[in-house]
C-alpha cells in the first residue's frame, strides 16, 4: 500500500495562531485528505515548539511558569486546528516525554559517532528566530530577518556541521526534488556552498528545554529539539518499528521559507549523522501580505483567520488559500479578491453547475438519477475530461502544486457549464418530441456524473460543501476508487440547495 508522511512545522508558541499558520495546516490537510481518498495509508502530523528562550521570556512577561503559559497557548493552536477542519492523526507537543526521551536519543546518538564537542559560543543570537548569525549577516545590528540580534558568549556544546558541507551537497545533486519549488532548493545550495560553521546546540543562561544528556546545566539549543519531532511522532529511537519503516520514507516537510535552512540544512546534516536518510522532500511555501504590506500588529494589518471563518465560511477560505497563489510563491491577500473568488468560482461556476443541473434533474427527472442511452460525441468528451482528471490531479498533489490541482478541477467545471449551454435540457423538456425528453435524460446523466467526479475531487479542499453536494446526487462511495464505476441510474436524489451563497 502507498503510504504518505505529511507535516507541518511544529508551530512556536510566542504568540496566538495567524493566516500563516492556518496556510500551512490547510495545505498539509488537503495532501493528507486526497491520499487518503487515494487508497493511501497517511500519516499527517502537527503540534507545538514549545521549548526556548523566547517562550520562557513571554512567559515571564505574562507572569506565568512557561509550562502553565505553554498549557494555555496550545489550546490555542488545538482550537485553530479543530477550526480549520484538519484531519490530523497525530498533535505533537515537545513537552511530552515522549519526545524528550527521543530528543535525548538523537543527541546521544550524534554524540556516540562523534559529532559532538564541547567549547565555547561568542558570536550573534537573534531571540526572536531562536538562530544564530555570522557576522557578515548582520546588517545594521539586525538578522538578515529583521530581527534584533545580541551578542552572546556562553559554554556551550557546538554539532560537526562543517563536517556535513560535502555530503549535503551530494546528496541534494542525487536528490533533485528534495527541496522545492527550486528556487528554494538554488537558496540553501547556495547557503552551503558559502561554507557550514560548526553549530552552537546548547544554552545555559536559561533552563527551558530538553536536558542535555548527562550534563544538566545544559538544555538542546531549541531547532534540534524541535525538529526531532518529525520522527519522534514516528516511535524514535525505535528506527526498526513499522511506523518508522513504513512512514519516513516518504516523509513530506511543509515549511515557511523564514525556516528553510533549519530544515535543508541542519536536519538533514543531524540525521545522516545519526544514520536516518534525510526527509524525501522539503517544501517550503510562500509567505501571504495584506493588501500589498507585511502583515505587522505595529501596522494594524494581520489578518484574522477566524473571523474570515465566520463571515465566508471554512470551506471558503480553505479553497481560496489554495487557489489564488501558487504554492510556493508569496501572496497578497485581500478581502475584495476573497469576495471575487467565491462569487466567481464557487457560487457561479460550482454552485451554479450543481444548483441548476440538480434542481432540473429532481423536478423533472422523476427525482433520480436518469438512464442514459447512446451517447453522443460531445457527451463522450465532456465524460472523458472528467476521467482525465484522475491523472492529471494524481500528478498536482505529487508535486504539490495545489493551485494547479483547484485550477484543472475548475476547467472541468466550465466545460461543464458550457454543455449545458450548448445542450439546452430545458429546451429538451419543452419539445413535444420524445427522442428529445430521453436525450434530456442523457443530458442529465452526463452532468451528474460529471457533478460527482467533481465533488469527489473537491473533498480535500472543501471537505463540507463537496459532502453536500454528494449527499443531494444519493452518493454514499466517496473515495477515488468509486469513480472507476459508473453513476448509477435510478439512485435517488435528494431535495437540492445552495451550496455556495453569493456575497453581496
Amino acid at each position: 500500500m502507498t503510504t504518505r508522511y505529511i507535516t507541518t512545522p511544529i508551530y512556536y508558541l510566542n504568540g496566538e495562531p495567524h493566516l500563516g499558520h492556518v496556510y500551512t495546516t490547510v495545505a498539509a490537510d488537503v495532501l493528507a485528505r486526497y491520499w487518503r481518498l487515494a487508497g493511501a495509508r497517511v500519516k499527517f502530523l502537527t503540534g507545538t515548539d514549545e521549548h526556548g528562550q523566547k517562550v520562557a521570556q513571554a512567559a515571564e512577561a505574562a507572569g506565568e511558569n512557561p509550562k502553565a503559559y505553554a498549557d494555555k497557548m496550545v489550546a490555542l493552536f488545538l482550537e485553530m486546528t479543530e477550526k480549520i477542519n484538519a484531519s490530523y492523526d497525530v498533535f505533537l507537543r515537545t513537552t511530552e516525554e515522549r519526545h524528550h526521551l527521543a530528543a535525548q536519543a538523537l543527541w546521544k546518538k550524534l554524540e556516540d559517532a562523534g559529532q559532538i564537542y564541547q567549547s565555547t559560543y561568542a558570536g550573534w543570537y537573534a531571540v526572536r528566530d531562536e538562530a544564530y548569525y555570522e557576522e557578515s549577516e548582520i546588517v545594521e545590528g539586525r538578522a538578515p530577518t529583521g530581527a534584533p540580534v545580541e551578542w552572546m558568549e556562553e559554554a556551550s556544546y557546538f554539532f560537526r556541521l562543517s563536517a556535513w558541507e560535502r555530503p549535503l551537497l551530494d546528496y541534494y545533486e542525487a536528490h533533485p526534488q528534495a527541496i522545492a519549488p527550486i528556487g528554494r532548493r538554488n537558496e540553501v545550495l547556495s547557503f552551503i556552498k558559502g561554507g557550514l560553521r560548526d553549530l552552537s546546540i546548547s544554552r545555559t543562561k536559561f533552563d527551558w528545554g530538553v536536558a542535555v544528556p548527562g550534563d544538566p546545566h545544559h538544555v538542546m539549543y531549541v531547532w534540534i529539539d524541535a525538529l526531532t519531532n518529525y520522527i519522534t511522532a514516528l516511535g524514535y529511537p525505535d528506527v526498526d518499528g513499522e511506523e518508522f519503516q513504513e512512514f519516513w520514507p516518504e516523509s513530506l516537510h511543509l515549511l515557511g521559507k523564514d525556516i528553510l535552512r533549519f530544515h535543508a540544512v541542519y536536519w538533514p546534516a543531524f540525521l545522516m549523522a545519526a544514520d536516518i536518510p534525510p526527509p524525501k522532500r522539503i517544501f517550503s511555501h510562500g509567505w501571504w501580505t495584506h493588501d500589498g504590506e507585511k502583515m505587522s500588529k505595529s501596522l494594524g494589518n494581520v489578518v484574522d483567520p477566524f473571523a474570515l471563518i465566520d463571515t465566508y465560511g471554512l470551506d471558503s477560505l480553505r479553497y481560496f488559500l489554495m487557489r489564488e497563489v501558487p504554492f510556493g510563491q508569496d501572496g497578497n491577500f485581500s478581502e475584495d479578491a476573497l469576495i471575487q473568488r467565491i462569487n466567481s468560482d464557487l457560487a457561479n461556476d460550482l454552485g451554479n453547475l450543481a444548483q441548476r443541473v440538480l434542481s432540473f434533474a429532481y423536478k423533472n427527472g422523476g427525482g433520480q438519477i436518469s438512464s442514459p442511452e447512446e451517447f453522443s460525441r460531445e457527451d463522450r468528451e465532456l465524460l472523458a475530461k472528467a476521467a482525465h482528471l484522475h491523472e492529471i490531479l494524481h500528478n498536482d498533489m505529487d508535486s504539490q502544486a495545489l493551485q494547479a490541482y483547484c485550477r484543472h478541477i475548475w476547467d472541468v467545471v466550465g466545460e461543464a457549464n458550457r454543455y449545458v449551454d450548448v445542450q439546452k435540457p430545458w429546451s429538451l423538456k419543452k419539445s413535444s418530441d420524445p427522442q428529445d425528453l430521453v436525450r434530456m435524460g442523457t443530458v442529465l446523466y452526463v452532468l451528474m456524473e460529471v457533478i460527482r467526479h467533481v465533488a469527489i475531487y473537491t473533498q480535500p479542499l472543501m471537505p463540507e460543501a463537496s459532502a453536500k453536494i454528494l449527499d443531494q446526487l444519493g452518493q454514499s462511495e466517496r473515495t477515488f476508487e468509486a469513480l472507476k464505476t459508473p453513476l448509477k441510474a435510478g439512485t435517488p436524489l435528494s431535495e437540492p440547495f445552495p451550496v455556495f451563497p453569493r456575497i453581496a
